[in-house]
């Protein structure tokens, strides 16, 4: 990192004027253990699961849609199909907890169980499932880093998930449920009403240990919340930058965090989301968004639409002429 700082400040250009996109590439490697690196090989993790608290009419679509969309992000039929054509990333979902099998998704040694628990009438899950679908998030990682991904980017899709993640988040954060909570995909305001009440009656109900991460997502989580907290883990453990995406990513994130502190260090942001917990949550990551497009598409969108920027960042770093090659005098910098 000081290697990478070093040579941005030999750069022909106004120190410190590409701003944190400078942080990036200098955080970026830290976390490879060398200043000389490329990013050229991109992959996007995506966790598609069920939630059973969807029986609690907390959304505004029903079940069914998370596998049809899980079965076109193979058809590249998805936003982030198409955003990840323009910024060459290549695409992985995962079927970690779909209440369905799809033929082109599913695989058996990737699939937890068939959707998870309402959590209003009782866990979501059990631990040994939160574990499972931990350790097949830190697998993930550790296939892509074999076939050569540079960094990995984090996405999800299950219908149903803003309400788990408003309720981990919560817990996790001791946060009013009313602050972190939003309408999702569509949701109007008395929808909005509901989904608090069966949130607030969930962590009633199970009571939660704040300061476990694990008993969290077994009572009021969800299994692409516990893979994607694998990935982030995995992406520590492998040495590979981990691109947060909006909210259901970065409260994975926080969870990953409270399992291992040090996982923080591996993990880059995108976004701000437009939910409501967004902002709160990546502060808690200690983390500044890239971008504040109001985004909130999911899918990894806003992690995708951070790696055109890391890009250019990266080729000016690699291959723009230094002061004394462009003949120009050098910056000091000034206090």
């Amino acid at each position: 990192m000081e290697q990478a700082g070093r040579h941005w400040l030999s750069m022909g250009k106004p120190l410190f004027s590409l701003g944190s996109l400078e942080d990036a590439v200098i955080r970026i490697a830290g976390i490879k253990g060398t200043a000389d690196y490329h990013l050229d090989k991109k992959g996007l993790v995506i966790m598609c699961a069920d939630n059973g608290v969807v029986e609690e009419g907390v959304t505004q679509t029903g079940q069914e849609v998370t596998a049809i969309v899980a079965d076109n992000f193979t058809k590249g039929m998805t936003s982030v199909c198409l955003m990840s054509e323009v910024a060459g990333v290549d695409l992985y979902p995962v079927d970690i907890g779909m209440a369905v099998d799809v033929p082109s998704v599913t695989r058996a040694d990737r699939k937890v169980a068939w959707g998870t628990r309402n959590f209003a009438k009782e866990p979501a899950m059990t631990q040994d499932e939160v574990w499972k679908a931990i350790y097949t998030g830190i697998r993930m990682v550790s296939e892509l880093k074999e076939q050569g991904y540079e960094i990995l980017a984090t996405g999800e899709m299950g219908i149903g998930n803003t309400t788990t993640s408003s309720a981990v988040a919560c817990v996790l954060l001791g946060e009013r449920v009313e602050d972190l909570t939003g309408k999702g995909a569509g949701l109007d305001s008395k929808g909005l009403q509901n989904k608090i009440a069966v949130i607030k009656a969930a962590i009633k109900k199970h009571r939660p240990d704040p300061g476990n991460a694990v008993d969290v997502l077994a009572k009021v989580g969800g299994l692409d919340l516990a893979g994607l907290a694998g990935v982030f883990l995995g992406g520590a453990i492998c040495r590979i930058p981990v691109v947060i995406d909006g909210l259901i990513s970065s409260v994975a994130a926080l969870c990953a965090v409270r399992i291992a502190e040090q996982a923080r260090d591996y993990m880059l942001p995108s976004h701000v989301s437009n939910e409501p917990g967004g902002q709160v949550i990546l502060k808690a990551l200690g983390f500044s968004p890239f971008l504040t497009c109001g985004m909130f598409l999911g899918e990894g969108s806003g992690a995708v639409a951070l790696m055109p920027l890391l890009d250019m960042a990266l080729k000016v770093y690699r291959e723009m002429a230094t002061f004394e090659e462009a003949a120009i005098e050098k910056y000091e910098i000034l206090h």
